[in-house]
C-alpha cells in the first residue's frame, strides 16, 4: 500500500535555512522536493565534485594488480608512495597519466622495433665522417631485391639481414654526384640502447603510477567513501535549499517537505522542541507527494519490480501485492522445472549470506530464494525436474503422479494440453482481476459517474464468463441463463454506448463506444493469447533439458567406463546453459505480462516519485 504522507511548510528566517536543512538532514525522514539537475553554477560545481569522487570510488574498488607480472615492483612502489592533497584528483590524475603512458609505451616499442636491425652505433664517429666530407646513406630492401654486385660498385657496409630484409649503408664523398639503384630510407633517430632505455623509463613510470593507485586504495578508500557521502549530502541539501520560497522581502523562507504520517507525532515533537514555526496538513494528490510503499515481508521483496515500471501516484493503488503473487506464479511456470528451483533456492541463500556475492544481485538473495521455492513447487506439479518427466518415472509414487498437472484435457470436443489450458485460464483470471480492480479503484478515485463505461465492460466480460461457466456446469436452467444473458447485454450496452460520458451528446457516446468496442475486441483476445508463453517457455525448457539428458545417455552407452566423464560434462554444461536461458525468459516474460497486459487493463499509470528524504547517508538510499 501507499503510505499516507503529511505535508509540512516550515517558516524560517532566510539566514536559518542552511542550518535548518542540516538539522533536517540529521533526522532523515523529511523529503524536501529538490532538483535532480544542476540549477546554478554552484550546484554544477558541487555535482562535478560528486561525479569525480564517484569515478574515483569505481576505480579504486575495482583495482587489482595481484595478477600483474610486475606486482612485486608495484608493491614496492606503493610502499614508497606519499600522497598529499585531494585523493580524488590524485586518483584521476594517475589513471589519466597511465593512459598516456600506455600510448607512449606503444610508440617507444615501435621505435625499438624500427631501430633494432641497425644495432648500436657511435654517433660521434658518424659526425666525424661528416666533418671529413663523407655522407652516409641508409637502405632497407627485401632480401630478394638485394644485389651482391652492389658491393663491387659502391662503398657498402651490410648491417644486418633479418626478417627477410637487408639493412645496409653506403659511404660516399659529399661533393661528388651520387646515384644508387634504390631510394634510401630514413636514418635511425636514436640508437638501440637509447630506444631500450626509453622503454624502461616508461615501464618504470607505469609501475610508479600503479603503485600510487594501489597506495590510494589501501590507505584512502574509506576516506574517499566518506568524502562521497559528505559531498553527496551537501549537494542534496543545496538542491533542496534551491526550492524554498522567499517571502517578506527575502527575510523569511518557506521550506516545503513531506514525511510519512506514521512519523508525524515524533517529528512534531522534534520541531516543537527546536522552536521551529511550521504548518502541517494531510498531503493530497494535488500536492504530488513522494511515494513510500508499505507491504508485508513477502510483497516487499517485489517492490523493486514495481519501481522498474514506476511508482504509483499518490492517488493510485500500490500494485505490488497483486504483482508479487502473479510474478511468483508466472516465474515458476516459465521455469517449469523443480530441479532448477532447488538450485535457485541454494544460490539465493548463498547470495543473501554473502557466501557468493555477485554485485548485480546485491539485495536480491531473498527474492531469488522465494522464486526458487515457487519454481520447485510448481515444477513438481508440472511434472519436470532437471528435464526428466516425473509423471512417467517408475520410482515416483502413484499418489504423487496423480496430482501432477500433465496430459491432455477435452475442451469443446477438442483435446488440448492441460498445461496450455491452465495458462490461458490464469490469463483470463489475471485480466479479469485487473479490470475489476480498475473499476473499483477508479470509482473510488474519480467517482462512479466517470467510470460507467468501465463498469459496463466489466459486467459484459466478467458476467459473460461466469454465465458461460454456469451454463456449462448446468447449474441453472436454460431459461434462466437466457434471462441473465439479456440483462447482462442490456446493462453493459447502456454503460458502454449510452452513458459512457454522462452529459455528452448521445451520438458522440455511441461513436466512442463503438471505438472502445473495436479496441477491446482486438486487444482482449491478444492479451489472453499472450499468456500461452507461460506454457510454451516451461515446455521449451523441459524439452531442452530432456534433450541434454538423452544426449548424455547416448554417450554413456550400456557398459560405460571412460564415458562417464563426457556424460557428466554434457549434463553439467547442458543444464547450466538451460538454467541460465530459462531464468532470463522467466524474468522477462512475466514482467511483460505484468507491465503490458495487467497494467494496461488495470489502468495503472505509475507516474509517482519515490520517497527520498534528506539524510546524512545518501549511499543507503
Amino acid at each position: 500500500m501507499v503510505e499516507k504522507m503529511t505535508k509540512y511548510s516550515f517558516v524560517l528566517l532566510s539566514g536559518e535555512t542552511e542550518g535548518f536543512l542540516k538539522w533536517l538532514q540529521g533526522l532523515g525522514i523529511v523529503d524536501v522536493t529538490r532538483s535532480t539537475k544542476p540549477v546554478d553554477e554552484k550546484s554544477s560545481q558541487m555535482l562535478d565534485k560528486v561525479s569525480n569522487v564517484t569515478k574515483t570510488l569505481a576505480i579504486l574498488e575495482k583495482l587489482d594488480y595481484s595478477a600483474d607480472p610486475d606486482f612485486e615492483l608495484i608493491r614496492k612502489a606503493a610502499d614508497k608512495t606519499c600522497i598529499e592533497g585531494c585523493k580524488a584528483v590524485n586518483t584521476l590524475g594517475a589513471v589519466s597519466r597511465l593512459e598516456e603512458l600506455k600510448a607512449e609505451l606503444a610508440a617507444a616499442r615501435k621505435t625499438v622495433s624500427d631501430v633494432a636491425p641497425w644495432g648500436e652505433y657511435d654517433k660521434k664517429a658518424l659526425d666525424a665522417l661528416a666533418d671529413k666530407g663523407l655522407t652516409i646513406r641508409y637502405y632497407s630492401v627485401p632480401s630478394k631485391v638485394y644485389d651482391s654486385s652492389w658491393e663491387n660498385d659502391y662503398a657498402i657496409v651490410k648491417v644486418s639481414d633479418t626478417k627477410g630484409k637487408v639493412y645496409f649503408v653506403t659511404v660516399a664523398p659529399s661533393d661528388e654526384e651520387y646515384s644508387f639503384p634504390v631510394a634510401p630510407c630514413e636514418a635511425p633517430k636514436v640508437s638501440l640502447a637509447e630506444a631500450d632505455r626509453k622503454v624502461d623509463d616508461i615501464l618504470n613510470e607505469i609501475i610508479a603510477q600503479k603503485g600510487k593507485l594501489l597506495h590510494l586504495k589501501e590507505h584512502y578508500l574509506d576516506h574517499v567513501r566518506k568524502g562521497y557521502a559528505r559531498k553527496s549530502a551537501d549537494l542534496d541539501r543545496y538542491l533542496a535549499s534551491t526550492t524554498v520560497q522567499d517571502a517578506a522581502e527575502g527575510y523569511v523562507t518557506v521550506v516545503t517537505g513531506f514525511a510519512p504520517a506514521e512519523n508525524e507525532e515524533s517529528l512534531k515533537a522534534e520541531l516543537d522542541a527546536k522552536g521551529i514555526l511550521y504548518i502541517s496538513e494531510a498531503a493530497t494528490e494535488e500536492d504530488n507527494p513522494p511515494i513510500k510503499l508499505k507491504n508485508n515481508r513477502f510483497s516487499k521483496l517485489f517492490e523493486c519490480l514495481t519501481g522498474m515500471y514506476g511508482m504509483p501516484s499518490y492517488g493510485e493503488w500500490d500494485p505490488t501485492p497483486v504483482l508479487s503473487i502473479f510474478f511468483f506464479l508466472f516465474f515458476a511456470m516459465c521455469m517449469g522445472d523443480a530441479g532448477y528451483g532447488i538450485i535457485l533456492i541454494i544460490y539465493g541463500i548463498l547470495q543473501d549470506k554473502k557466501i557468493i556475492n555477485i554485485s548485480m544481485f546485491d539485495g536480491l538473495g531473498k527474492l531469488i530464494t522465494v522464486l526458487g521455492i515457487s519454481t520447485t513447487v510448481v515444477g513438481f506439479f508440472l511434472g519436470t525436474a532437471f528435464g526428466m518427466d516425473l509423471s512417467s518415472a517408475s520410482w515416483m509414487p502413484e499418489a504423487l503422479r496423480n496430482v501432477m498437472l500433465t496430459g491432455d484435457i477435452a475442451v469443446g470436443g477438442s483435446t488440448y494440453a492441460l498445461q496450455m489450458v491452465l495458462a490461458l485460464a490464469i490469463g483470463v483470471f489475471h485480466i479479469c482481476l485487473a479490470m475489476t480492480l480498475k473499476a473499483i479503484l477508479y470509482t473510488k478515485r474519480f467517482g462512479f459517474k466517470e467510470n460507467i463505461s468501465t463498469w459496463g465492460w466489466l459486467i459484459l466480460i466478467l458476467g459473460g464468463i461466469i454465465t458461460a461457466v454456469i451454463a456449462m456446469l448446468g447449474i441453472l436452467p436454460e431459461t434462466a441463463i437466457k434471462v441473465i444473458v439479456i440483462v447482462l447485454g442490456v446493462v453493459s450496452c447502456l454503460g458502454i454506448f449510452i452513458f459512457n460520458k454522462p452529459g455528452r451528446n448521445p451520438l458522440i457516446n455511441i461513436g466512442a463506444g463503438l471505438w472502445d468496442t473495436y479496441n477491446m475486441a482486438t486487444g482482449i483476445l491478444g492479451d489472453v493469447l499472450s499468456y500461452i508463453r507461460l506454457y510454451a517457455l516451461g515446455l521449451a525448457g523441459g524439452m531442452l533439458g530432456g534433450a541434454f539428458n538423452n544426449l548424455g545417455t547416448m554417450v554413456l552407452g550400456t557398459d560405460p567406463t571412460w564415458q562417464w566423464l563426457p556424460f557428466v560434462l554434457i549434463l553439467i554444461f547442458g543444464h547450466v546453459l538451460n538454467l541460465l536461458m530459462s531464468c532470463l525468459g522467466a524474468f522477462v516474460h512475466p514482467l511483460r505480462l505484468t507491465f503490458v497486459e495487467y497494467f494496461k487493463n488495470s489502468g495503472y499509470e505509475g507516474k509517482g516519485v519515490k520517497y527520498n528524504p534528506l539524510t546524512n547517508n545518501p549511499i543507503e538510499q
